[in-house]
């Protein structure tokens, strides 16, 4: 019993992050992760999914929380613009597209809101980045840009107009690279005048 313990301790705190099914997967029933929180060694941040309570928290914890969740899941729409530091926006939810086909994912003690997504507007323009020992994945700026208009009606014109102008001011994006991502979501036509207005 104390090496599953020290096992449970252990994984913990070298994961920070840490879902049930990982802790399952290497022998420690649930009993174990418990007694973790009960002992001031974890926190319960949602269903099935613990933290280290030293870990060290970042101001993109909560990207990391919910990519931990849904592993399959992409960071996109606002949640994207925010993360790459282009909108003024402050959603209140972390934005995750999900295949067509993937069952939505039991993450109701998180702020998601899921998107479904599918063929080359799903598996295109992926970035990985680590936060916090989490491979989070995060539509580029190019691709998330194609997102806000596709999905206009969702996230308002207006951002996505906000979103094309910073881009372009900061140089974020080339032409050519928002044009790829436009084609692909099928929103060229609806980009083209904006685009052409900033040239």
């Amino acid at each position: 019993m104390k090496a599953v313990m020290r096992k449970a301790e252990e994984l913990i705190k070298v994961k920070g992050i840490v879902r049930t099914s990982e802790f399952v997967k290497l022998g420690i029933s649930r009993v174990y992760i418990t007694r973790l929180v009960k002992r001031g060694i974890a926190r319960r941040v949602a269903r099935g999914l613990y933290e280290f309570i030293d870990h060290e928290i970042t101001e993109k914890n909560t990207f990391a929380l919910v990519s931990k969740m849904v592993p399959s899941g992409v960071v996109c729409l606002l949640s994207a613009l925010v993360f790459h530091g282009v909108t003024t926006q402050m959603p209140r939810y972390i934005w995750i597209a999900i295949n067509r086909q993937t069952r939505i994912p039991r993450a109701k003690d998180l702020p998601v809101k899921i998107v479904r997504f599918s063929g080359s507007p799903m598996t295109e323009g992926i970035e990985e980045h680590e936060i916090e020992g989490v491979r989070v994945r995060v539509f580029n700026i190019a691709k998330t840009i194609a997102d806000c208009f596709k999905f206009r009606n969702k996230v308002g014109l207006d951002v996505a107009l906000e979103a094309l102008n910073e881009v372009r001011r900061r140089k974020l994006a080339t032409s050519d690279e928002l044009w790829k991502y436009a084609k692909i979501c099928r929103v060229a036509k609806v980009m083209r005048p904006y685009m052409e207005a900033i040239q």
